[in-house]
């Protein structure tokens, strides 16, 4: 059961749930209607909204801004070899916003879902890093 929640703005919810489901391991908790559907992953519940004038999630903010996906704020998906991970997701026609790049705690690389929202895929390379043991 999920302990956290993520929304995404998205601009075509079924190619969301395509996506997260098909490569990135989420399932879906709740039947998806066109502008709404969550998901999870572990601890993260993902909900997908499409930006939509009537619907209290995708909605414009009071003073007129429309929601729109993007942005460079995200979530990460801990992978056991990154390397594996993302020749597998460039072989499925994935887009990367960067390549691989090494940090203090491990290696990471950002890909982005079907509206544009970033996704942080990340290989801990130090025990601190790691979420739970062996992962």
């Amino acid at each position: 059961m999920a302990s956290v929640q993520v929304r995404y703005i998205v601009h075509d919810v079924d190619a969301s749930i395509k996506f997260y489901t098909r490569y990135l391991g989420f399932r879906e908790v709740m039947p998806p209607s066109p502008a709404f559907a969550m998901l999870e992953r572990g601890d993260l519940r993902l909900v997908l909204s499409k930006p939509n004038p009537d619907a209290e999630g995708g909605q414009a903010t009071a003073d007129g801004t429309k929601q729109e996906p993007g942005g460079w704020n995200r979530f990460s998906i801990v992978v056991k070899d990154l390397e594996i991970t993302v020749a597998a997701l460039r072989q499925a026609g994935a887009y990367f916003r960067n390549g691989i790049v090494r940090g203090v705690g491990g290696k990471q690389i950002i890909i982005d879902d079907p509206s544009g929202n970033p996704v942080e895929l990340f290989e801990p390379t130090v025990p601190e890093a790691r979420l739970e043991p062996g992962v």
